[in-house]
């Protein structure tokens, strides 16, 4: 049975325990995740958020994704992708303590990687969208406790949104 969608307040914590989880994938994985990020409502400081540290790996292709999916596999990670996308090739999983984690493996600089990144960086800088995307959270949460597929496919829209703005205002 999933868990429920359950929203926190923000945690200063998240970020250490993002670096400390980090150092750990980087030294099983060593040079074949390019980029790993923060991504995430636990990336953006003040948004409350459910206690799963969000982190982005890019990689070279699939073969690389291949190979971390197996290795991360020795430190708890298990695969929770949702289907095929031909830029993300898995979402591993460790938990159920809290908080836990999700690593997000895609293809370097591919529009699902960049689409993330352009969205933690605006909420980063922008505290009006962050209050708003909070509320929406905050609502969904309620609204669909026991459903999370429709929790995150309800707030697609307003991540569009914020990713469109960020897009224009880099041009």
């Amino acid at each position: 049975m999933p868990r429920p969608v359950v929203i926190v307040p923000y945690d200063p914590d998240w970020p250490r325990i993002f670096e400390e989880e980090k150092r750990l994938i980087q030294a099983m994985v060593g040079g074949i995740i390019r980029s790993l990020e923060h991504c995430g409502s636990t990336s953006v400081p003040g948004l409350w958020a459910k206690p799963i540290v969000d982190m982005i790996a890019g990689v070279d292709g699939a073969s690389d994704a291949d190979v971390c999916k197996g290795m991360l596999r020795s430190i708890g990670y298990d695969d929770e992708s949702p289907g095929d996308n031909p830029d993300w090739y898995y979402c591993l999983g460790k938990g159920p303590h809290s908080p836990s984690f999700h690593i997000h493996i895609v293809r370097e600089g591919s529009p699902h990687h960049t689409k993330h990144i352009l969205f933690r960086d605006w909420l980063r800088t922008h505290p009006a969208d962050v209050d708003a995307y909070m509320e929406l959270k905050i609502r969904l949460s309620k609204k669909y406790r026991d459903d999370r597929v429709t929790y995150t496919e309800s707030k697609t829209a307003f991540i569009n949104e914020i990713v469109e703005k960020s897009k224009k205002s880099r041009i």
